[in-house]
This record gives C-alpha cells, sequence and structure tokens, in this order.
C-alpha cells in the first residue's frame, strides 16, 4: 500500500496517483506493447517481461491435475479444460488466471519490536477478529477464481508471536522475508498455505525501501518449506512517517499510528487475498483492488474525541480506506 505522501488531502493508506504513473521509471522498465502492468505489492505496476510461447508447456488446473501435450489424451483433456474455463468477470479490474485464497483467511500477526504498553495489540486484534463477517469485508466475495469459486466473507485471527529486534531497527525487505521464515520454522507459527502472515513493526522501526515515502505497508509471497507463503508488512508511522501514512492526527481509538495500521492491514489484507501470488485480480496499470480506492473513505461519522469513522467491528470504530466493488460497473464502497 502506498503512502499519501503526494496527497493533498490527508487520507488513509496508499501511495497516490501521480507517483504511480512513473513505475515504469522507478523499476526501470518500459511498457513498449502497451500490454497489463503486473503489481509488485507495493501498489504500483510494472511491465512484464515478453510472453514466453507456452504451447508446449503444461499447465495448471484448480483440481492441480497437470496436463501436457506429450500425449494425445492428455492434449484432449487440456483442450477440453481450455474449452470449458470460467472466465470471470471483471468491471474496471480484470482476471490474469491465477489463484485467489476462497477459503477462510488466516491471519497472522508477527509483532516486531517494542510493543508494551501500546493499545495497538488490542486495537489490531479486534480488528483481525471482527472484519471476517463484515459488510466491509463482504466487497471481496465480488472476485471468484477461474472455477467460478467466490472469496469467502471470512477471517479469523489464527496466531500470533513477538520478536524482539533481530534485524535492528531499520529492515530490508530481505529482513522482513526473515522474520516470517524464521517464525514459521521454529514453530512459533504454524506453517499456512491460507496464511497471511502481517509483520507488524514498532514505531521506531523503519524498512529501507521506501516505508513513508513510497508505501505504508507491503504484501508478496515467497516459498518457506515448501508451502506457497504469502506476508506484508505494515509499519506504526508515529516516529517514522506520521504525515504520510496517519489517516488524521486525532483517531477514533486515540492512537494515530496505529488506527493508520489498521487501514493498511484491511487493504493488504484484500490484495492478498485476491491477488495473492500477483496473477489474480488487478487492472491495466497494475492497480489491485484496494490500490483503486487509496485514500477514498465515502461517507464518515465523527466519534466522540472529533475524529472521524466509518466502520465499526465489535465495540471499537475505525477508518478504513473503501475498496473495489466488482460488480454494477464496478466502484469503491465501504460496505457490500
Amino acid at each position: 500500500m502506498k503512502s499519501k505522501i503526494t496527497l493533498i488531502k490527508k487520507r488513509a493508506a496508499l501511495i497516490v496517483a501521480g507517483l504511480m504513473l512513473c513505475t515504469s521509471a522507478q523499476s526501470g522498465t518500459v511498457n513498449p506493447r502497451n500490454e497489463d502492468l503486473r503489481p509488485t505489492g507495493k501498489g504500483h505496476g510494472e511491465a512484464q517481461q515478453p510472453a514466453a510461447d507456452n504451447s508446449d508447456e503444461p499447465i495448471f488446473l484448480d483440481d492441480n491435475e497437470l496436463y501436457d501435450d506429450d500425449t494425445n489424451t492428455n492434449a484432449s483433456a487440456r483442450a477440453t479444460a481450455k474449452a470449458t474455463a470460467f472466465a470471470p468477470t471483471g468491471y474496471g479490474i480484470s482476471y490474469h488466471g491465477g489463484p485467489l485464497i476462497t477459503t477462510v483467511a488466516h491471519v497472522y500477526y508477527i509483532w516486531y519490536g517494542n510493543w508494551t504498553g501500546n493499545s495497538g495489540n488490542t486495537i489490531l486484534t479486534n480488528l483481525a477478529n471482527k472484519i471476517g463477517g463484515s459488510p466491509r469485508y463482504n466487497i471481496n466475495t465480488t472476485y471468484a477464481n477461474s472455477g467460478n469459486v467466490k472469496v469467502i466473507n471470512s477471517v479469523i485471527l489464527s496466531g500470533s508471536t513477538t520478536v524482539a529486534y533481530p534485524y535492528g531497527k531499520t529492515l530490508t525487505d530481505a529482513n522482513i522475508l526473515s522474520v516470517v521464515n524464521t517464525a514459521i520454522t521454529t514453530k512459533a507459527l504454524p506453517k499456512d498455505a491460507n496464511g497471511i502472515y502481517f509483520v507488524l513493526t514498532s514505531k521506531d522501526v523503519t524498512a529501507t525501501s521506501g516505508f513513508g515515502t513510497q508505501y505504508c505497508g507491503w504484501h508478496s509471497y515467497a516459498t518457506i518449506s515448501g508451502t506457497n507463503i504469502k506476508y506484508a508488512f505494515v509499519g506504526d508511522p508515529t516516529l517514522i512517517a506520521p504525515t504520510s501514512c496517519e489517516a488524521q492526527s486525532i483517531s477514533p481509538n486515540s492512537n494515530p499510528g496505529v488506527d493508520g495500521m489498521a487501514s493498511v492491514i484491511v487493504h493488504e489484507l484484500e490484495e492478498t487475498v485476491t491477488d495473492p501470488n500477483f496473477t489474480g485480480w488487478y487492472d491495466s496499470v497494475g492497480y489491485e483492488n484496494s490500490d483503486k480506492c487509496a485514500w477514498k473513505f465515502g461517507v464518515l461519522s465523527s466519534a466522540a474525541n472529533g475524529s472521524r469513522y466509518n466502520v465499526t467491528l465489535g465495540t471499537l470504530k475505525y477508518l478504513i480506506q473503501q475498496n473495489w466493488v466488482n460488480a454494477s460497473g464496478g466502484y469503491c464502497a465501504i460496505s457490500y
């Protein structure tokens, strides 16, 4: 999710369109064929490599059966599969054939740094426990895979662990992946192909690839112990990037940095579910569903402390960005 560093208004979870228009230069690539850009997980797209001739390559179907052209039987099955494949309808966003997380999404928190005495534990734990089943998360049910299996409105917080500062207070992307790898390989958290592992850094920790200048959070994937693992980074911007990643200086839960993180977490969660391997749902410039509604909040209500909110989960109020509804022509909304 991008930071709002170039936005006029101080709003909540990605970077801005102006910066995103420059992504070809940032990534050192060009897009001469005018083809779709591929997501990076950091709120911008990049040019894809030239497509190879895959006519002789095997294809993988949702039922995990492998069809190869080496035999007439399998070639026939492959042709039948192609002819009968379901093509989900996209409204302002397109499906690119890859997997989605269509079962219950399992959230795992890795609390990195010093979270002692911080109300963020309560605020973000409640978020993960209550976002599933909400009208807000129900927007994701408008997305389906090639088998016409839709994302379901269900999320559970499946585990959490705490680490101090094994890589100090300045993290590279590789450090962040190592934090996830260690949590899984030491069995602090289970290895879960349907999991999304969030590395949540305390307010004294930064990330070298652009926290607060290029993004407020991001998601990616890696193979860990033979399993495709989805993971994300979201940092507390209180000290590092308050003007870029906090939605408001007074927040519903009186913790502006963590309240800002809440919107970023939902943003990355929804993108991971609908585009876990960057082969799922995104538009022609590489925007995933939440990117298309970055820093848009819809109709707001006022909390007792004067802050604004638009979602209530359990007993807590949050200011969460809208998400892209893939129905009725496509639009940003806070519920569906």
